[in-house]
């Protein structure tokens, strides 16, 4: 894991791809406002119906690109194995390394399997990432705040992020993806993701957030504790600055 530096807002993702449906418009905004963005996907998507693991790593780096993150690390846990002590370990080993002011992680409820264990274990790691006796290298580091995406499900969001300047980044990444999304290979076969209306439904989530906005696209981001506001007076000279810690 050479090369991975401190980030400002570490990111990770169950399987190469779901950062970028999650919320890879916001890794945008980010790296375009010159924050230090690091990607982790947890395995290399290798229960997948389509796309071999080199396949989907290079995909994950083309991606990565797109989005203009700092770097990207697969950890290649095992794909549909999430979970259990030595992963907590290593997760937390990572932030402790990286040292992020915030940790995105998936939303606990969703519809797949593994997006709930990679959400429990991520919560455990950066809380236990925090605790100076926890064994797991370096010294403890406690991010400000840690927030939760949604891949599949959602739910209504403590805030969202306006994007819609960084949408086009977003359907750029996704576009990386073509093994899961357009496959062409001999043998791919038809899945979820493989449907136009899985774009729709990842489309459709971001114009909603953004219609309950009155902006055009957002995303949007669960945290456990109260979102911090200055005042009650709107954004702008003499108002209000948003900001949360989780």
């Amino acid at each position: 894991m050479d090369g991975m530096d401190p980030v400002d807002l570490l990111v990770f993702g169950p399987h190469p791809d779901d950062i970028e449906i999650g919320m890879g418009a916001t890794v945008a905004l980010h790296t375009a406002a010159g924050a230090r963005v690091g990607l982790c996907d947890l395995t290399a998507g290798e229960m997948g119906s389509n796309g071999s693991v080199e396949e989907r790593i290079a995909e994950g780096e083309a991606a990565c690109a797109a989005l203009g993150a700092a770097w990207r690390v697969n950890l290649r846990w095992p794909d549909r194995g999430i979970g259990g002590p030595e992963h907590i370990r290593a997760a937390a080993a990572l932030i402790r390394r990286t040292r992020p002011a915030t940790v995105a992680i998936p939303y606990w409820s969703d519809r797949h399997p593994d997006h709930v264990s990679a959400s429990q274990v991520l919560t455990e790691a950066v809380f236990n990432a925090g605790l100076r006796r926890f064994e797991a290298g370096g010294p403890a580091w406690k991010p400000q705040s840690v927030c939760y995406y949604f891949i599949n499900d959602s739910v209504p969001p403590s805030f969202v992020v306006d994007v819609s300047a960084h949408y086009e980044a977003k359907r750029a990444a996704l576009a990386c993806y073509g093994t899961q999304f357009t496959p062409a290979a001999a043998g791919s076969v038809a899945t979820r993701l493989t449907s136009p209306h899985f774009r729709q439904l990842i489309e459709s989530r971001d114009a909603q957030f953004g219609a309950l906005a009155n902006v055009a696209w957002a995303e949007g981001f669960i945290v456990k504790a109260p979102v911090v506001l200055t005042g009650l007076l709107p954004a702008g000279p003499g108002g209000v600055e948003e900001g949360n810690r989780g």
